[in-house]
C-alpha cells in the first residue's frame, strides 16, 4: 500500500473468453503504439463533448492495452496551461482502425479557470504540518479549481512514514482535502508461513544472493530495524536500500524469527507468486507491466506493526511479537504488490471511495494471490493476514463479512467515503466475495465464511477466474482516479461486457452482486 496508499492497514489507522490475457495485452505506449496514441489523443481533442477537452488543455499517454480484435484502449494524463489535473484523467477507446468508441473519466465539466493563485505558496504551506513543497495544480476531483498541492513529510500513528499531500484552494487559502501518498539459481528457504519454498537466486562469486534474475531481478533486503529520512518520506530520495541478503549456500532461513533470513524468505516467496499471478493470469509483466522489478525491505523499524509500497518498494515490519508477527504474509506481499499495479493503471485517489476502491483492489488481488500459490501451509481463505495475527489468527480484514470488525462498512451508503479506505474497503470486498463465491455458508482454507447480502437477496458465485478476470479489466481499462463505488459498478459491468457479453450470467451476476451491498 503506497506507505498509506498502500498500508497493509491495521488501521486506527482489453466476443466472449474465459480469461483477460485471451482477450488483451498491455503495449507500451511508444515505439509500435505510437499511431495509437496520437490517434487516441487527437480523438480525445475532437470529441471534446465526452471527454471535457478544451483550449489550453494537452494529454500524455501513460498506458495503452490492446484486444486481439483491434480495440485500443490509452490512458491518459491532462494539463490545463501545463499545469496537472488532479482527477483529471481519461481512458479513450478507439475500434480497431482507430474509430471512436467512447472515453471513461470522471471529469464531468470543462475547464475554465485562471491560473494565477491569490493566495501565495508560503500560504498555502501555512495549512500544513512540516510542510516542505507546494505546487501549482488543477483540483479536479469535484468542482474544478485552481489549488496548491502541499507535500508535508513525517511518520504516522504507528511508525509509517508519511508523505502527505494538502490540497489548498489557491483563490481562498482553505484546505479542500488531504491524500496520503505512502500506500508491500534454484534455492530454497524455510519461510515463516509458507513452508520450505523454492526461491531463484543469484550466484555473484560464491555467494548466494536473494535476488531473482528470472523476475525482474526483484530482491530483499534487510533494513535492520532502521527507519527513513524525512527527505526519503517527502521525495523518496536518499532512501535507505537496506543490506542484501546472502548466504555461502543456496538455503536461506530456518522458518522461524531466530533467524532473520526467515521474514526475506516469505517476502521474496511472496514476491514471486505475485509475479507469477499477475503474469499467468494476466500476462502482466510484472507490478508496471514492463518486466522491471521492485525490491522488499524487511525488519523495518521496531515493533512496527504494518506494510507498505512506496511507489518502487514493499516495506515490512516485524509487528509488536506479542498480538503479530513479521506482517511478511503472501496475501500482505500480493497486497502491497498491488497497490503498484493501481498506481500504474488506474491510479485510484487514496481518499473517499476512490480510497476505498483502492484498498479493495488490493484484498481482492492479495487473495486471489494466496489461492494461486495453493501452499498447504497458507491455504486460500477470505481473511487478510491471518497468518501473521499470532492471537486469533483471523487476520485484519475478512471479506465474506467486513463489518465483523465493527469498523469495516459490509454495505454503501452515503457516509461511507468519511471512512478510513480500509474500513470503506469493505464495500468492494463483500461485493468480490459475493460475485466469486455467493451468499451463504462456506469453508475456505479449514476457515468457516458466510456472507449475508444487504438487501436480502441470494447470490450465486461465478468463480474466483472469472470475478478476477472482471475486476482486473475494470481496473485497466475503464477506472480512473477519481472512480467511486457507482463508477466501479459501471466500470465492473463494461469489463464484464467485453469478456462475457451483455446479458451473459456472469454480467448478470455483476450487477446482482453490486445490488446485493446496496451499490447502485
Amino acid at each position: 500500500m503506497r506507505t498509506p496508499a498502500r498500508l497493509i492497514g491495521i488501521a486506527s489507522a482489453a466476443l466472449a473468453v474465459a480469461t483477460i490475457s485471451s482477450l488483451a495485452q498491455a503495449a507500451p505506449a511508444g515505439a509500435g503504439g505510437s499511431s495509437h496514441v496520437d490517434a487516441a489523443i487527437a480523438a480525445a481533442k475532437s470529441h471534446a463533448g465526452a471527454t471535457k477537452a478544451g483550449q489550453g488543455q494537452a494529454f500524455q499517454a501513460t498506458d495503452m492495452i490492446v484486444d486481439k480484435n483491434g480495440t485500443t484502449h490509452v490512458r491518459l494524463h491532462r494539463t490545463y496551461h501545463g499545469l496537472p489535473v488532479v482527477g483529471g484523467d481519461l481512458v479513450v477507446h478507439l475500434a480497431k482502425g482507430n474509430t471512436w468508441k467512447g472515453a471513461s473519466l470522471t471529469l464531468d465539466k470543462g475547464l475554465a479557470l485562471a491560473t494565477t493563485p491569490s493566495v501565495g505558496s508560503k500560504a498555502a504551506q501555512s495549512k500544513a504540518t512540516n510542510a516542505e513543497a507546494a505546487s501549482l495544480v488543477v483540483d479536479a476531483t469535484s468542482t474544478p479549481r485552481l489549488a496548491w498541492k502541499v507535500l508535508s513529510s513525517g511518520t504516522q500513528h504507528d511508525g509509517t512514514p508519511s508523505r502527505l499531500a494538502t490540497y489548498v484552494d489557491a483563490r481562498t487559502g482553505q484546505v479542500i482535502r488531504t491524500e496520503q501518498e505512502i500506500q508491500t539459481v534454484d534455492g530454497n528457504g524455510q519461510s515463516l508461513y509458507g513452508g520450505t519454498v523454492p526461491l531463484q537466486l543469484t550466484l555473484s562469486g560464491s555467494t548466494y544472493q536473494l535476488k531473482d534474475p528470472t523476475r525482474g531481478n526483484t530482491y530483499t533486503t534487510d533494513m535492520g530495524n532502521a527507519t527513513d529520512s524525512l527527505l526519503c518520506q517527502l521525495f523518496g530520495a536518499g532512501c535507505k536500500t537496506g543490506t542484501l541478503f546472502t548466504s555461502p549456500d543456496n538455503s536461506f532461513g530456518n522458518g522461524s524469527t531466530s533467524s532473520r533470513e526467515s521474514a526475506a524468505v516469505d517476502a521474496q516467496y511472496g514476491t514471486n507468486m505475485t509475479w507469477d499471478f499477475y503474469k499467468t493470469t494476466f500476462g502482466r509483466n510484472g507490478i508496471f507491466g514492463n518486466g522491471t522489478g521492485s525490491f522488499n525491505r524487511v525488519h523495518y523499524g521496531k515493533n512496527y506493526v504494518n506494510a507498505f509500497w512506496d511507489g518502487t518498494k514493499m516495506t515490512y515490519g516485524d509487528g509488536d511479537g506479542v498480538s503479530y508477527g513479521p506482517l511478511t504474509s503472501l496475501d500482505v506481499a500480493g497486497h502491497e504488490m498491488s497497490h503498484g499495479v493501481t498506481e500504474n493503471t488506474a491510479g485510484l485517489t487514496y481518499s473517499g471511495e476512490s480510497g476505498g476502491l483502492n484498498e479493495s483492489t488490493s484484498d481482492i488481488f492479495g487473495t486471489l494471490v494466496e489461492f494461486f500459490a495453493n501452499n498447504a501451509s497458507d491455504p486460500g481463505d477470505y481473511l487478510i493476514g491471518e497468518r501473521f495475527d499470532l492471537k486469533n489468527h483471523l487476520g485484519l480484514r475478512r471479506m465474506d463479512n467486513p463489518a465483523s470488525d465493527g469498523k469495516s462498512a459490509s454495505c454503501w451508503s452515503s457516509g461511507v467515503g468519511n471512512l478510513d479506505v480500509h474500513y470503506s474497503s469493505g464495500v468492494g470486498n463483500h461485493f468480490f466475495y459475493l460475485l466469486a463465491e455467493g451468499s451463504g455458508p462456506k469453508t475456505f482454507g479449514g476457515v468457516a465464511h458466510n456472507s449475508t447480502t444487504c438487501n436480502g437477496s441470494s447470490v450465486t458465485g461465478i468463480g474466483r477466474a472469472a470475478a478476477g478476470a472482471i475486476w482486473y479489466r475494470a481496473l485497466t481499462v475503464y477506472m480512473t482516479s477519481s472512480t467511486n463505488y457507482s463508477g466501479a459498478r459501471t466500470a465492473t459491468l463494461n469489463a464484464a461486457r467485453d469478456l462475457y457479453g451483455t446479458g451473459s450470467v456472469n454480467y448478470n451476476a455483476v450487477a446482482a452482486a453490486w445490488s446485493a451491498v446496496s451499490v447502485s
